[in-house]
């Protein structure tokens, strides 16, 4: 009679028979997972970008994920605006069908690489990411994403820049215009991030959504608020309402802003004027009109011309450059109209005797002056174009060497009565006359009551000192209207 088991062999028997159930297990689990290994279908709780892929084939998922992805739409946006929109394929965009096979079918063996990454599949189920490849026709791109094919037209930013009103003649800022224009490449960037952001979406919708934002657009370069915009306005201001004209008989030449702009300094924030530009007007005005000491042409009353060298044209009108200088700087700064004639050099010598009459523009004659031709021994008066008196007239001796000097001169006063004197010793002489018009050093125009004749040849001997003798009736006529500064011309 056997007796029953003992502890130890009891202990032996659960051993055994726990053995016996964990190789079953074991044997049973692995051919769970060899079961597993083998299928060609996602395991459960497996994802692909958001979507279920549980249970299917790598082909069945790249049909659902062709047809999702290749069905979506590009919609191109501006502030909630509808500006362009098209199919991908419009945006040069396919999908590559190879290479999403190959990327599903590697997402799939992932799940069965190793031992672990098998038992993990098994137990949580995999969140895939995938990006969709496709391939990119970029000049059908670059054609689709450009300002072109948007809805609304663009339009350029605009600097602000400083506005010269004429009525007012006063400067304003106008400020800048942001517009909506920029770059096709900025646009085209724009969608290629757009449309690679889709291609990981999950869940992916069927539009593509591109929003242009602010920051895209090209912006001014110069704002209503910039420190030199602004300093330049106040500057200018203070110096627009600048015109400066000047009169030449009744013709002007204005010195206006438009000019006067190119002259105006900003330092330290105030404004000058460049004195040196300045100068270089008052030159140009002095090489235009200056007159006295430059060569001149004269008309005659033969109608023949005359030219007098520099050296004898006495007459005229000579700019004071310095004066001027100083004067126009002054009227600049005035920021207003100013009419007048230039600063010129009017007076001569101790007397101040005038040195000009009248000017007509460059015509510093204009109608009026005393014409003598001394080998015609005659004389013309003109006052302001009409002629006043002619006559025949003795000038200096020739058999003396006391001739008449010719040239150009202007009367240096008038005088009646006076006595004219000369000489010395027995070649002295002192002469009354009612009517002495003197016009180069003691010679002048005046009555001759002692001479019974005029013309002809009387002055090769029996001529004057110098003066030019004229019948007392025409000297009187002439004095009545004649004035100092009236132009003396005095020819062979």
């Amino acid at each position: 009679m056997q007796g029953r088991p003992n502890r130890r062999d009891r202990a032996k028997i659960i051993l055994i028979a726990l053995i016996s159930v964990f190789l079953a297990v074991l044997a049973g689990g692995g051919v769970f997972l060899k079961i597993m290994h083998d299928k060609d279908t996602f395991f459960a709780e497996t994802t692909i970008n958001g979507y279920m892929v549980d249970g299917m084939m790598p082909d069945e998922v790249y049909g659902m994920l062709l047809d999702k992805y290749q069905s979506a739409a590009v919609e191109i946006d501006e502030d909630g605006r509808i500006e362009a929109q098209g199919s991908l394929a419009d945006f040069g965009y396919s999908i590559d069908e190879e290479a999403l096979k190959r990327l599903l079918q590697k997402a799939k063996d992932s799940q069965r690489s190793t031992f672990p990454a098998l038992f993990q599949s098994l137990l949580v189920g995999n969140a895939f990411v995938v990006q969709v490849p496709f391939t990119v026709d970029d000049q059908k791109l670059t054609q689709a994403a450009s300002r072109a094919n948007l809805a609304d037209a663009r339009f350029s930013s605009e600097d602000a820049y400083l506005n010269y009103d004429e009525g007012s003649k006063t400067y304003s800022i106008i400020p800048e215009i942001y517009g909506n224009d920029f770059a096709d490449e900025s646009l085209k960037t724009l969608v290629q991030s757009g449309i690679d952001r889709f291609t990981t979406e999950k869940q992916a919708g069927t539009i593509v959504k591109v929003d242009i934002p602010k920051d895209i657009y090209y912006l001014p370069a110069v704002l209503s608020s910039d420190p030199g915009l602004v300093e330049k306005n106040t500057v200018y201001n203070q110096f627009c309402r600048s015109e400066v004209i000047y009169q030449f008989g009744s013709q002007t030449v204005t010195l206006g802003w438009d000019t006067v702009k190119d002259w105006v300094l900003i330092m330290n924030g105030q404004g000058l004027i460049d004195e040196d530009r300045v100068l270089e007007y008052v030159q140009n005005l002095e090489a235009e009109y200056n007159t006295r000491y430059h060569t001149r042409t004269f008309h005659t009353s033969y109608g023949t011309d005359i030219q007098f060298p520099d050296s004898l044209n006495e007459y005229g009108y000579t700019i004071n450059e310095e004066a001027e200088l100083s004067r126009l700087v002054e009227d600049l700064y005035s920021n207003s109209t100013v009419t007048r004639e230039p600063v010129y050099y009017s007076v001569v010598g101790e007397y101040e005797n005038p040195v000009y009459f009248q000017r007509e523009g460059k015509d510093d004659l204009a109608g009026t002056y005393v014409e003598v031709n001394l080998s015609a021994q005659h004389l013309w008066f003109y006052k302001y174009g009409s002629l006043i008196v002619e006559s025949d007239v003795v000038s200096g001796c020739v058999a003396r060497g006391t001739e008449t000097q010719t040239g150009v001169f202007p009367l240096a006063y008038k005088e009646s009565p006076s006595v004219l004197t000369g000489g010395n010793a027995e070649g002295g002489y002192s002469t009354p006359v009612q009517y002495w018009m003197p016009f180069y050093e003691g010679q002048g125009l005046h009555d001759a009551n002692w001479r019974d004749a005029f013309g002809g040849s009387i002055y090769m001997s029996n001529g004057s000192h110098g003066c030019v003798n004229l019948p007392p009736a025409v000297a009187g006529a002439i004095y009545s209207e004649i004035e100092p500064g009236m132009a003396i011309v005095i020819y062979k």
